[in-house]
Order: C-alpha cells, then structure tokens, then sequence
C-alpha cells in the first residue's frame, strides 16, 4: 500500500467538540418523520378508496356510449350517388371502424394516445411523463387518453378541476370495462370537433379535401389528425403555417412509432396539400335538396336531420349540373341588354397602397362571389377601361366589349348613384377566353324542370337564379301565366271536334265585349300586330297566330276545353271559362306544365312527378322504396291518336316554327314543342319534349312586369332548353313514334280516321274579313275631316 493509500484510508480521530448522543437524536426525528409520512400517505390513500368507492357508484351510466347513436345530418344524393346536399347542425358521416383507413386510425394514435392497445383507459406512464413535464416546466405533455377524451366529451364539463379529473379517470375505465378498444376508437373518430361544422374525420376529409377518407395520404391524414387539440388554431386553410408545423410533427411521430417508414415519412413530409375551397360546392341542386327536406320533414318531424337519414332521388347529376348553368347563363344574357342600375356599393379607398387589399377585403366581406358573378372593387374607371380587384385579390382589367354592359355607368353624365368611380363595387363575369366582362346581379328570375314522360322521374331542377339569394322554389310554387305555351292543350281538345291539322281557319280581327273575358271589352293582337288571313291549323300553331287560337276555342267551347286541360293535371278555378284562355291567361306552374308535356310525349299517359326513390338510415336499412307504377291504360287521359296528332304539329313549331331554332341546332325530327309570351311579354316560356325527356324553361319577374318589347319565349326561354338538351340529347337516339290505330295520312298531315273524307271541321271564321288598305274616295273622306 503506498503511502498515498494509507493516507486516505486512515481513520480521522473522533471529534470531541460534538455533545454525545447527537447522532442518536436525528436518527429518532427521521424516523418519527418517515413514520408520519407513511400514515400520511395510507390515510390519503384510504381517503382516495373511500372518494372512489363512493364516486364510482355514482357515475353516469354510458348507454350513450354502448348504444352511440350519433347526430347525423339529412344527406341528399343522386340517382348516380353524387352529394346534392347536406343538412344538420353537425355535419357528420359515421364511418364504422372497419372503414375507417389505417392511415387515418395511425395518424390520430400517434398524436393523441400512442399507448392506446397497451392501456386500460388511464395511461399511467403519460400522467408521470406529464407531471415531469410540468414540473420542469418543459413542453406541455398530454396525459389524456382517447378513452378519457370520449369520457369527457360526453360526460363532462370543460372545466380544469382535480375533481373533474378524477371523474374522467374513473369513466375512462368504466368506459374500457364495458366496450372494447376498437368500438372506443370508432366513437372517437366519429364524435370528435374537427372545425367546419365538421364532426368525425369522414366529414373532415370531405370538408377540407373534399374526398372521401378512403382516399387520404399520410400528408392529409397527419393534417386532420392535427385537428382535435384545437381546430381553429389548426385549421389548414385559415391558419396553414401552423397547421403545417403540427402535421409535419405527427408525421415524425408516426414514424417514430413504426406507423410509417422513413421513406414514406419523408414523401410525406415534402407532399404539397390542396384543400377544398368554398367555391369548390359541386353540384348547385339547392333547390332539389330543400325541397327533399321538407318532404321528408313532414314524415320524420324533428329527427329529420339528426338521425342521418340519406335520401335517394331521381335527380341525375349531370343534368342537374348542365341545367343549373344554363339557366344562369339565360339570366345573366338578358341581365346584360338591361340598364345598368349602379354599383352595388361605394367603399373608401386608403390613399397609402399598403392599406388597400385589406380595406378591399373588409368591402367585399358584405358582397360574397355568387358562383361565376364575381363581386370586386374599382380601382380606376373610364369610359374605356376599368381595373378592379376581386376578393381572391386578383387584379383585372375590363376594356372594349366587357364594358358594354355597364356603359351608362361610366359616362360623365351618370348620377351619382349609378356611377362607376374609384371605390365602386361591381359585378363581373369571366368569359370563355379568359376576357372579363363587368355587369350586374339579376333581379329576373327563372325555372327549369326536366322529367322522364314515362316514369315522371324527375331528372333536373333549378328553382332560380340563387338559392342563397332567393329561396322560392320557382319550379313548384310560382303560378304564372303559360301564355302561348298553353296553346297545344286548347288545339288537342279541338281534335276531338272534328279540326284537324288542315283546318283552315281565319287570322283576321276579332273584338268581344265583357262577357267573352269576365271582366272588359277585349280586342286581341297578334305578337307582330299583322292578321294574314286562312291559314292551316298547323301553320297557325307553328306561327303562334292568337287570332286562330281564339276561334278554335270558340268553336270547341270555353268549358269543354275546360273540362279537358284538367286531364292534363291542370286546375279548373286557375283557368277561368274564357276566351282568353285560348291565349294562356290561367295559372300554372313550371311543374304542371312539364308533367302535361309529358302526356303528348308519352302517347297520352298522366303521371306524376316522382323525386324521392329511397330512404336509408345511418346504418344503410331501407325505410321507404318508391319505383314509378309502370304505365297502363288506367293511367290513360286522352287517345295515342290525340298524342300522336299533336307531336306532329308540336314538331312543325319546333321545325319551321317559332321554335326553329331546335332543329337548325340538333336536326332531328323527334324534338316537339312550344314557344310561350304572354301579354306584354312579362313571362316568356319554352315547354319541349323529346319522348324520353320532356323539360320547361320559364323566365320573368316575381313581381310581374314587362320583360322587354322585344323579349319572347323564343328568345329567351328557348336558349336554355336547347343549352340543357345538347348535354341530355347525347344519350337519346332518335326516336320515331309509332303510327297509333286510328289515324290515316292525308297531304302528308296525320288526320283521324273518321274525318278522312273530309267529315271533319273543314273552316272557321271565313266569313270574317281582314283589314283593308282605304280607296281614293276614303282617303278624300279623311282629308276632309282633318280639314274640318
């Protein structure tokens, strides 16, 4: 041993200055320390049993759990499985565990409860893990479970309390003692907040992607499950930046857990994510949905949109989609041949350019896009070119042509409310090629119906301009005019009196006095204000001549034809037993008037509109099946030789008619139908039929006014319909009807059989004359009283 060891080994002598028995004394106070500190800690641990054994008893029961039966929202889908529309306080598509992807289970584990299979609802090591933590006062560590967090959201307050704690612990294992992991998991992913009036991750994924959760990449999984902790904070689209930065950790933490490999978190990692935005709607069938849920508000009552009903319809997407954009395009084109009424606002723009996008942003707030029709604000205007802001913050600038429409608002003479200035917040509308075009939101208004004749299946509905903006369903509850459109149901009771398409019948004056209209002398007009004499009946519907409308009626009678537009499903009391019903001055809806189209279309058949096929509720069982009852001679309302007639005058209107314009687009000879004006030109209408798809366009205002002198069914209404069937014709072939009994062929005009011969109505109101041009001796006449 050195002499270094030995030095440090050697004992030290005792220190005498200590008073003896010091050492005894603090071994007795530790002790007796020691002691109370174990008593301390039995005694609380017997008062926790005592708070537990009496606490567990009183805990709620968790039915709600066991038997979950989440809020589920109405759902509205197509015929081809399209999302028309979606109605609940909570928007929400219970998944069941076994289709929710693993992507998505891993993605929340990694996040909220990794340990999740290895606890049994209180994941002792976290709560150690999070005390540590906090009492280091390091990064905040979450010590709930996914157990405990569905304990708390149905069971308890948001309040931080021990006590609470202490409740959500003891449900938390309560809730794992009587369901199993998987059926926790389910809930879980189905009951939580994610934002967006979202609940659950299948209505998240919908909602931010606008996919279904099937389709979800580790990126766009990590996301979602970044939402939970706090979904405003961590909304992707609001707040990106740090949104990004809790999905690029829970992909860390994925990997870490052996949920992904290293390749596939760095993939992911790098994956640029594109989210849904409020523009991206899908299809417009808003008026279609509403009226489903109140359909089936009146049989389910309260639960309508909370037992997650979803409701089939007959509605096909693509036509639904093709219709609403037509229509909008007709409004929109009438819109621009008005006068311009102003802009919608006048907002004051910042002198400093650094302040202007955001005061434009707080203008535009209070003027939301309307789909295609973009609000913006003017940063400059002239007579030749107008820049403007959109709310994306897009710059645009609008010269030439895009200008037209808004022309009496840049001139120097404008008022100033009409005025486009600096500041003015306007419409504008982005062309085909990328040209923009400044105009105004209509205050016309529209309706389009299109419906199966041989089912009533209804195949599309647009019950307006916008929903969002007016929700009267114009296709079901306006009680219009028909106008000419009207015509072929007054000319069809007249082929039971003997007329036939050769029937000559007069175009010349008439005037009656009170007793024809019920209420004033009336002296009718033709639209072009000319009477060309005989004509045939065919021509004369072709050519829309009132004046051969009128005496048809006559000849029939006011309340036989009455009688007979009710077969077609018209009411009596809105068609009055006039003669100017002989020009469409009843009552009708969009509605009524495709389903009576759909009788000439059809061969004489009445059915009704149908819209909702099936009904299922959350878990997939049919509630209600609807199939139309296939078409039979009791369904019958007037001969197939009567149908059958009137498709070939209807078809001469559409072919050399005021309708000339279907056949000039499609050249096909199976396409029928009929233009409509009434009075004034406050309604214009177009009702067409193909056999297997009949469609009605009707436009006007809501409070009745003269849309235009020069404003007609054809003009107007026509374009939609043919907009609508160049899409829906694509899977039509042409289709000849079938010769039905009863009918010969004579001149090339189709005739019934017994008025072949000519036994018939041959003429009517020959013996009127039309107006002549005044002799010499008249005109001397005149000149001398002007004279006088």
């Amino acid at each position: 041993m050195s002499d270094s060891e030995r030095a440090t080994s050697a004992p030290r002598p005792a220190d005498t200055s200590r008073p003896a028995g010091w050492t005894a004394v603090p071994m007795r106070i530790l002790a007796w320390l020691l002691g109370a500190g174990l008593a301390a800690l039995v005694g609380g641990l017997m008062l926790l049993a005592v708070a537990l054994a009496v606490a567990y008893p009183n805990l709620p029961e968790i039915s709600g759990l066991t038997d979950y039966r989440p809020k589920l929202p109405l759902r509205v889908i197509s015929a081809d499985g399209v999302l028309l529309g979606e109605f609940g306080e909570e928007r929400r598509l219970f998944t069941p565990i076994s289709q929710i992807p693993k992507v998505m289970q891993e993605a929340v584990l990694a996040i909220e409860d990794a340990r999740f299979y290895r606890h049994s609802g209180v994941d002792y090591v976290g709560i150690i893990r999070a005390g540590l933590a906090q009492f280091n006062k390091a990064k905040s560590q979450g010590a709930s479970t996914i157990t405990m967090q569905v304990a708390r959201n149905f069971y308890l307050s948001t309040e931080k309390t021990f006590t609470r704690k202490i409740y959500e612990i003891l449900l938390a294992l309560k809730i794992e003692s009587q369901l199993s992991k998987e059926q926790i998991l389910e809930i879980y992913m189905n009951q939580i907040f994610l934002g967006q009036r979202a609940y659950g991750f299948a209505a998240a994924s919908e909602i931010y992607f606008g996919k279904p959760m099937k389709e979800l990449s580790i990126a766009e999984a990590a996301m979602l499950a970044g939402l939970p902790q706090a979904p405003s904070a961590y909304n992707p689209v609001s707040n990106p930046q740090r949104a990004t930065r809790r999905q690029q950790y829970i992909i860390q933490r994925m990997f870490e857990n052996g949920f992904i490999t290293e390749e596939q978190a760095d993939a992911a990692h790098k994956q640029q994510l594109r989210y849904r935005t409020p523009t991206d709607t899908g299809v417009h069938a808003e008026y279609v949905a509403e009226t489903v849920r109140q359909l089936i508000q009146s049989q389910y009552g309260e639960e309508t949109t909370t037992r997650g009903l979803n409701v089939f319809v007959t509605v096909d997407a693509a036509d639904q989609a093709v219709a609403y954009r037509a229509l909008r395009r007709g409004l929109l084109n009438y819109e621009r041949r008005q006068v311009y009424r102003g802009p919608e606002d006048y907002v004051d723009l910042p002198a400093d350019p650094k302040d202007i996008d955001a005061r434009i942003a707080e203008a535009l707030a209070d003027h939301p896009n309307n789909d295609e029709l973009k609000a913006a604000v003017v940063l400059e205007a002239s007579p030749r070119k107008v820049v403007a802001v959109l709310e994306s913050g897009e710059t645009i600038t609008v010269t030439g042509e895009g200008l037209k429409p808004v022309t009496s608002g840049l001139s120097d003479k404008a008022g100033p409310k009409v005025q486009i200035r600096r500041g003015a917040i306007v419409r504008a509308v982005k062309g085909p090629k990328g040209d923009w075009s400044l105009t105004q939101q209509p205050e016309v208004e529209g309706a389009f119906v299109s419906m199966d004749p041989s089912t009533g299946a209804v195949r599309a509905l647009v019950g307006g301009f916008d929903f969002g903006k007016n929700k009267f369903n114009h296709v079901v509850q306006a009680w219009r005019q028909p106008g000419s459109s009207f015509k072929p149901f007054i000319y069809s009771s007249a082929l039971e009196k003997g007329f036939t398409p050769q029937t000559v019948v007069n175009d010349a004056p008439l005037f009656f006095d009170a007793g024809a209209t019920g209420s004033q002398p009336w002296e009718p007009k033709n639209y072009d204000g000319k009477f060309e004499g005989p004509m045939p009946l065919k021509q004369a519907l072709a050519r829309s001549k009132n004046m051969v409308s009128i005496r048809v009626l006559q000849s029939v009678g006011v309340h036989y034809a009455q009688d007979w537009v009710t077969r077609f499903g018209f009411e009596a009391d809105k068609h009055p037993a006039y003669l100017t019903m002989a020009l469409g001055a009843g009552s009708v809806t969009p509605m009524q008037m495709v389903g009576a189209y759909s009788v000439f279309a059809n061969g004489g058949h009445r059915v009704n509109p149908m819209l909702i096929t099936r009904v299922t509720d959350s878990k997939g069982r049919v509630l209600l099946e609807a199939q139309p009852p296939p078409i039979d001679e009791s369904m019958r309302v007037i001969d197939a030789r009567n149908a059958f007639v009137m498709s070939q005058l209807m078809g001469e209107v559409t072919r050399a008619g005021t309708a000339a314009q279907v056949y000039q687009t499609f050249k096909r000879l199976d396409l029928y139908g009929k233009t409509g004006t009434t009075n004034d030109s406050m309604d214009a209408w177009f009702a067409g039929y193909q056999p297997r798809l009949a469609a009605v366009v009707w436009i006007g205002y809501d409070n009745p006014r003269k849309l235009g002198d020069r404003e007609t069914g054809g003009g107007l209404a026509l374009p939609v319909w043919i907009e609508y069937m160049t899409h829906a014709l694509r899977r039509l072939p042409v289709q000849d009807t079938a010769v039905p009994e009863g009918v010969t062929q004579r001149g090339g005009d189709w005739i019934y059989d017994e008025y072949g011969a000519g036994a018939g109505v041959s003429s009517v109101g020959l013996e009127d004359k039309l107006p002549h041009a005044p002799s010499d001796e008249e005109r001397r006449s005149i000149l001398d009283l002007f004279k006088r």
